[in-house]
């Protein structure tokens, strides 16, 4: 049908049967038969003969109109499943965390420019949640995500970029704020702030089982929308937030950030990526984001998953 479609716009082009068969180089007969099953498939007319040729209908004028947007996006998904079938890629897309991304995502990308300067990279800051459903419509080729990712390990390859310690977010007047460091087990009968699962999937759960460990179930009470929003809360409901230890650098007044004791209290940092045939400059990127590796973790190893 797409053929059918491109033969439509060169009649209307050319205004004549004749002349576009002569530039498409196929009998008019043939030509003919192409519009009529064309025009069987929309289900009314698309041309009417005029003295001196053919014109498009009041059909045929929309199907026009639309036509150039379509086959122009058909034709760039057609390139780019070719470059990826030869392994190359001028574009990559990255979601990322803004807030965690500084201190793995800058260094790599200046790695990145250096071996493939040409190579583009599209930058979109995202939630966990967002970049899950992005990954999953093939909006994204690469993530980088807190352990929410651990979701996907059957879906996408996934690396182990970091392992950061955990901090509690309390209000700066809290009976425990000048300590400096807490034990989980401390925060027994506190009110714990809550992340929605479309933004954190398996956030709340990741908290709920730290607690557990240390002997107690949380109390959650409200949830947050958002990084700022969760500071904010902390100060106006009283409430604890357990967040990666990498905020701790995040000035933020009327609250407090302690350090968590508890050698099982982690967070892990993780790169996730489309799984098939990995272009060069995706590989480059992903060899720059490895160095990255915390010192405790044994380094992420992507070449079994590349191969």
């Amino acid at each position: 049908m797409l053929g059918q479609l491109h033969d439509f716009l060169v009649i209307l082009k050319e205004g004549s049967l004749n002349r576009a068969a002569a530039r498409l180089r196929v009998s008019q007969s043939t030509l003919s038969r192409q519009m009529q099953a064309l025009e069987a498939e929309i289900g009314g007319a698309l041309l009417e003969r005029t003295t001196v040729g053919v014109r498009p209908t009041d059909a045929g004028y929309a199907l026009a109109n639309s036509l150039p947007t379509v086959l122009a996006e058909y034709d760039s998904a057609i390139a780019e499943a070719r470059r990826l079938a030869r392994g190359q890629r001028d574009l990559i897309r990255v979601g990322y965390l803004g807030s965690a991304a500084q201190m793995f995502l800058n260094p790599a990308l200046s790695a990145l420019r250096r071996s493939y300067p040409e190579v583009k990279v599209k930058l979109l800051d995202l939630s966990p949640g967002e970049q899950i459903a992005a990954l999953r419509k093939g909006e994204i080729d690469l993530a980088l995500i807190g352990q929410e990712g651990t979701l996907l390990s059957t879906e996408f390859y996934t690396g182990k970029l970091a392992t950061l310690p955990v901090i509690v977010v309390m209000p700066a007047e809290h009976r425990l704020a000048s300590k400096k460091q807490i034990q989980l087990k401390e925060l027994r009968g506190e009110r714990f702030l809550g992340t929605a699962e479309k933004d954190l999937p398996g956030r709340d759960r990741w908290i709920t089982q730290l607690c557990r460990r240390a002997g107690f179930r949380p109390r959650f009470v409200q949830e947050a929308t958002s990084l700022s929003n969760t500071f904010t809360l902390v100060v106006s409901e009283g409430a604890v937030a357990l967040l990666p230890g990498y905020l701790k650098d995040f000035p933020v007044a009327g609250v407090a950030m302690l350090p968590v004791s508890d050698p099982k209290a982690t967070w892990d940092f993780l790169v996730v990526w489309q799984r098939g045939r990995t272009s060069k400059s995706l590989r480059a990127l992903l060899d720059a984001l490895t160095p990255k590796t915390s010192p405790a973790e044994p380094p992420a190893r992507f070449d079994a998953d590349l191969q």
